[in-house]
């Protein structure tokens, strides 16, 4: 599911259903099976290149991160790191999942721009970079990333909307990193710069 390559572990039917139904519930447009793709190829880079510490643990966190997704809502990471549970108990109990690790990968998604890069172990650091990476993605797939964020606050006033994805971008780009760790740092950190302050000035003063 959702990977070019075997994956680490086999996810039986009703388990991959569960979550593609998950991912396909309205109202998406970025925070969907494609996005969740997208980071398991980042996942596949980082195995190639660093390698991970308990790549089974990541894998899942990256399945079920964005499962649970309501567009201005605190507890989205933190009630799909309980569908990750709940799947896991159900589907996957063969697997050798660390589900205590698996919920704390999760709910680090709720405080991208905010995460303290040394309080990070180095599979978090990879994990969170992962789902960033779209930050240093090539102009038009970022420009895409970026009208489909805006589509998904639809309800939300366009000057509040505007206002607040303009600060949370400035404050991205005003940060000393923007990737946790150096694999993505030295990769990513320019295209990223360059992007955000795009968007930025996009959005107006």
């Amino acid at each position: 599911m959702f990977s070019t390559r075997p994956p680490p572990f086999a996810l039986p039917a009703p388990c991959e259903a569960a979550l593609r139904a998950a991912y396909a519930r309205p109202p998406r447009t970025y925070h969907t099976a494609e996005h969740v793709a997208e980071v398991i190829g980042e996942y596949e880079w980082v195995a190639d290149t660093a390698g991970w510490d308990h790549p089974r643990d990541v894998y899942w966190a990256i399945l079920c991160h964005d499962a649970i997704y309501e567009a201005g809502r605190p507890d989205n990471e933190a009630r799909s790191a309980v569908l990750a549970r709940r799947l896991a108990g159900a589907w996957l109990r063969s697997a050798g999942l660390d589900l205590d690790r698996v919920e704390a990968l999760i709910v680090l998604t709720a405080r991208h721009g905010a995460l303290d890069a040394a309080a990070l172990g180095r599979d978090a650091a990879h994990f969170v970079d992962c789902d960033m990476a779209i930050l240093g993605a090539p102009p038009a797939r970022f420009d895409a990333y970026d009208a489909a964020i805006a589509i998904e606050y639809a309800a939300v006033p366009r000057d509040a909307y505007r206002a607040g994805r303009r600060r949370f971008l400035a404050s991205l780009l005003t940060a000393p990193r923007i990737f946790h760790s150096d694999l993505f740092h030295q990769r990513l950190d320019a295209a990223a710069r360059e992007n955000l302050a795009r968007a930025v000035d996009r959005l107006g003063a």
